[in-house]
């Protein structure tokens, strides 16, 4: 998702990317420390000759105002694939609110008042449409995260498809993503049950009675116990009852402190396929920016002059490295070599 973010930015950036290149330019210069700045500098971009042949040509106030708006306008994008990127929390359930949240973005950008923000807009939404513009060709992981995610389940799915896409197309996705959660949530409860039914052959197989004082035990409790074994191990338990029920309740309240993955733990003796599940599933990244940055890690720790580390120590480099980083005060190995050891 980060480079898809990527490409849409690029596509953008060629709608004011003169104005960039002049300021660009611009900073440039000033920085070699020029005393009479005003006519060198205009002299400057006059005779530059750029990349593509032409010379650079005066810096304007439009120019500056450009480059502005631009700084406020990518900061969205910035932030948004600051998010996608992360590693050391689940992203997959934020994927197609993501994607909603761009398309909002451009949407608003392109019917605003700003002639250069709105045609860079229209540029960065064919790119958008390139790639999220067929929701038939999507992954449907990505609104299956997003229905496992308390906070937004299958109506907020559904009210975005429709509002992303045409009544029909969204409809028919509507339709296609129902049907393939209820699918995969089907394969998770024949595992369950295949593993619920192992368990209580065992159970029932190594039952010993000669121990249970028959007085006590209330009325119909043993073949209640046994007719819940028999649903179990046969199947026929309704089991679609599980995932109505998470996606009848209410949506859990959008917060800052809100964790997913504590929420599955503290609610898997209500869901347990669910909840195995939501394992599976919010386990996927949606960026491989994390995994790309520490091959490039590597490549630093292992280079010409050290060649001969062993992929272990250069393991034990690269993990130290990220555990020191983590830290929320910084050490001093000398003071701390007990600890660190």
């Amino acid at each position: 998702m980060a480079h898809v973010i990527n490409l849409i930015v690029q596509d953008g950036l060629k709608e004011i990317g003169d104005s960039v290149r002049y300021v660009r330019l611009d900073v440039r210069y000033i920085r070699q420390g020029s005393k009479d700045l005003k006519m060198l500098l205009l002299e400057y971009l006059l005779i530059y000759v750029c990349e593509d042949g032409k010379t650079a040509g005066a810096l304007t106030s439009d120019d500056w105002a450009n480059v502005r708006r631009m700084e406020k306008f990518l900061e969205t994008f910035y932030n948004l694939t600051l998010r996608v990127s992360g590693s050391l929390y689940v992203t997959s359930n934020v994927h197609f609110h993501e994607i909603g949240e761009l398309y909002c973005v451009l949407k608003l950008l392109i019917e605003g008042d700003d002639i250069n923000l709105s045609l860079m807009a229209r540029r960065m939404k064919a790119k958008f449409d390139k790639y999220w513009g067929a929701p038939e060709k999507m992954n449907k992981m990505i609104f299956v995260s997003c229905v496992l995610d308390p906070r937004f389940k299958f109506d907020y799915v559904a009210f975005v498809i429709l509002r992303m896409y045409e009544q029909e197309k969204g409809e028919k996705m509507i339709d296609e993503v129902k049907t393939y959660m209820a699918c995969l949530f089907d394969e998770y409860r024949k595992i369950t049950s295949k593993a619920c039914g192992v368990s209580s052959d065992s159970h029932c197989n190594t039952l010993d009675l000669s121990g249970i004082n028959f007085g006590s035990i209330h009325k119909g409790t043993l073949i209640q116990q046994e007719y819940l074994r028999h649903k179990a191990k046969s199947g026929s338990m309704d089991a679609k009852t599980e995932l109505d029920r998470y996606l009848g309740e209410e949506n859990e309240v959008e917060n800052e402190q809100f964790a997913i993955l504590l929420w599955w733990k503290m609610n898997e003796p209500r869901f347990p396929t669910l909840a195995e599940m939501a394992r599976n599933v919010l386990a996927i990244p949606i960026s491989t920016v994390a995994s790309e940055s520490a091959f490039n890690i590597g490549g630093r720790v292992l280079d010409s002059f050290r060649s001969s580390l062993t992929h272990k120590l250069v393991q034990a480099l690269i993990c130290v490295k990220d555990w020191l980083q983590i830290e929320s005060s910084p050490f001093k190995v000398e003071e701390d070599l007990d600890y660190l050891e």
